[in-house]
């Protein structure tokens, strides 16, 4: 049987994933088959995790963060849901989320039995008068979204988390590509700038940890308390995640790259990745086609789809919005040789 070899990035452009750090990458490996889901029993790893969770905290701007880590941005998203809606009083549960937001919570909509009402956008954000419109007495959730997943939008968060407090709802924000690239920027988005509750921030994105490493934040431990479940078999009396066995590579790859990285090095890696994305769109624009200001470092691009497919059939995974556009994300192995090959390969195309 031939081995099979994983496809190497260097002309991968739409993913939210990159090549982990080396730091992480041995941590990975080292710790793989231990697991965080049996604290009693792997104790190192457990510590582990609770450090992952500081380091968190500080990039996400809590201190005594409560929180784990997940198996990425959908599971923590859906736990968020979960929580909000053990913690209301309704039989009738509802939660509001722009148009925008991650197809996670859907999945959690449906997993769960809660209602999903949308909000309409304004200019790739959550439109707030759309909001209001749709939050009533049995909203148990608010979720905002900090780098959406098309066009690097930030909702306006603090005033989601007011109307969510209004309501007695709790507020979420899904961090999980954002995260690790906001707090060098001028948004408001984190723990420190708002009255949030919980938060999805994703190391094996742009932190550059091992697949899988996805990270819940809450503010209190009291809210995990909702997800709790009994094990009476293991050593630990009780488990708040949704998955329980889980591979603590995840865990320690997420420490490695954050000590590597936090903040320096992340704030070195998001200045290349915005002049990146900065650059790429003023060249498209030069080459007569429209670009989507890259807030952050995602390029939405008005390809045509036949464009688009040729591209495709040279190599370069590039996948289109739900408006049609080809997105590039500046991930830290998107590099500005690629991108003038990619350009290259466009100009000889058309």
């Amino acid at each position: 049987m031939q081995r099979a070899e994983p496809q190497d990035f260097s002309r991968v452009l739409s993913s939210m994933c990159t090549r982990p750090h080396p730091a992480a990458r041995d941590a990975a490996e080292r710790f793989l088959a231990t697991n965080p889901g049996d604290p009693g029993t792997y104790e190192t790893v457990a510590k582990l995790e609770r450090e992952a969770i500081d380091l968190l905290g500080q990039v996400a701007g809590l201190e005594d963060a409560a929180g784990y880590v997940s198996s990425g941005g959908t599971e923590a998203n859906i736990q968020a849901v979960r929580i909000a809606r053990n913690r209301g009083d309704t039989r009738t549960p509802n939660f509001v989320a722009p148009a925008s937001a991650h197809f996670s919570f859907r999945k959690a909509a449906d997993i769960l039995g809660v209602e999903l009402r949308t909000a309409p956008l304004e200019d790739f954000r959550a439109n707030l008068d759309g909001v209001a419109e749709l939050i009533d007495e049995d909203t148990v959730l608010v979720v905002g979204v900090a780098g959406t997943t098309e066009y690097g939008r930030v909702d306006p968060i603090p005033a989601l988390a007011d109307m969510a407090d209004d309501a007695g709802a709790l507020c979420h924000v899904d961090a999980a590509w954002g995260g690790f690239v906001l707090p060098f920027t001028a948004h408001s988005w984190d723990f420190s700038d708002a009255d949030i509750d919980t938060m999805t921030i994703d190391p094996h994105k742009m932190g550059q940890a091992a697949v899988p490493a996805g990270g819940l934040l809450a503010r209190g431990p009291e809210l995990l308390d909702e997800l709790a479940i009994d094990t009476p078999y293991l050593e630990s009396t009780s488990q708040v995640t949704l998955t329980g066995t889980r591979s603590g590579a995840g865990v320690a790859s997420a420490v490695a790259a954050m000590e590597e990285l936090w903040p320096e090095g992340y704030e070195a890696q998001y200045r290349t990745s915005q002049s990146n994305a900065d650059w790429l769109a003023a060249e498209i624009e030069a080459r007569g086609f429209d670009a989507v200001d890259p807030v952050l470092p995602i390029v939405a691009i008005d390809f045509p789809h036949d464009l688009i497919a040729e591209l495709r059939e040279q190599g370069w995974r590039l996948s289109r919005t739900e408006n049609g556009e080809g997105r590039v994300v500046c991930m830290p192995h998107v590099t500005r040789p690629m991108l003038q090959e990619f350009l290259d390969d466009v100009d000889r195309l058309t």
